[in-house]
């Protein structure tokens, strides 16, 4: 018995089928476009910066459950990181690993301890000299505080105008979506200009 061929219009459904079946896959467990909407990473990352995420570098999980199938690795500290952010499920946030799991975390006048000893603060960028008290807010003065197992410690790099670990507290690691690893594209909005010089850059 012959097999009737498949008309054009069935070849094109499937092929578009299987076009968003591999690319529903290559978010979910792959790798997810975000985009950069405030200036909490300066100057490490942008308004407008348009980001790549890896987020099969830190295990495959079960969208939604957020429950992890295949274990790869945590996150290392200093990584930036997209996550659900912890006060609002619907948003997500990204900001760099300072402290993970039984790490002790302390910030006196601005200096960030880690574990007693001065942090490396590579990334971090001060705009406002002046000092706030603990008592008032924790953005200069904040612990100490130890981060709980299955959890990481995280900041923006434009440290005293982020919003952080330090007001709302720590990431679950099942809630960590993946590692930001490449700026695929840059539009700066007030100089409505493409920032060519950003372009294919890597994030570190």
């Amino acid at each position: 018995m012959t097999k009737k061929p498949k008309s054009k219009v069935q070849e094109y459904a499937e092929a578009i089928i299987i076009a968003i079946l591999i690319a529903f896959f290559i978010r979910t467990f792959v790798v997810q476009a975000f985009k950069i909407p405030s200036g909490s990473m300066k100057p490490t990352l942008l308004i407008g910066d348009h980001i790549l995420v890896s987020k099969f570098i830190y295990g495959v999980k079960i969208p939604y459950f957020r429950k992890t199938l295949i274990p790869v690795r945590d996150p290392k500290r200093g990584e930036i990181i997209v996550f659900i952010y912890p006060e609002d499920r619907s948003k997500d946030f990204i900001k760099r690993v300072i402290g993970v799991g039984g790490d002790t975390i302390e910030i006196r006048n601005k200096k960030i301890f880690l574990n007693g000893m001065p942090y490396e603060d590579k990334y971090g960028v001060y705009v406002d000299g002046f000092v706030i008290p603990g008592a008032i807010q924790p953005r200069d003065n904040f612990g100490p505080v130890t981060v709980p197992k299955g959890s990481v410690f995280t900041m923006g790099d434009n440290r005293d105008q982020s919003y952080d670990s330090r007001f709302w507290g720590f990431v679950d690691l099942k809630d960590v979506m993946g590692k930001a690893y490449v700026i695929y594209w840059s539009w700066d909005k007030e100089e409505r200009s493409l920032r060519w010089n950003r372009l294919g850059s890597l994030i570190r």
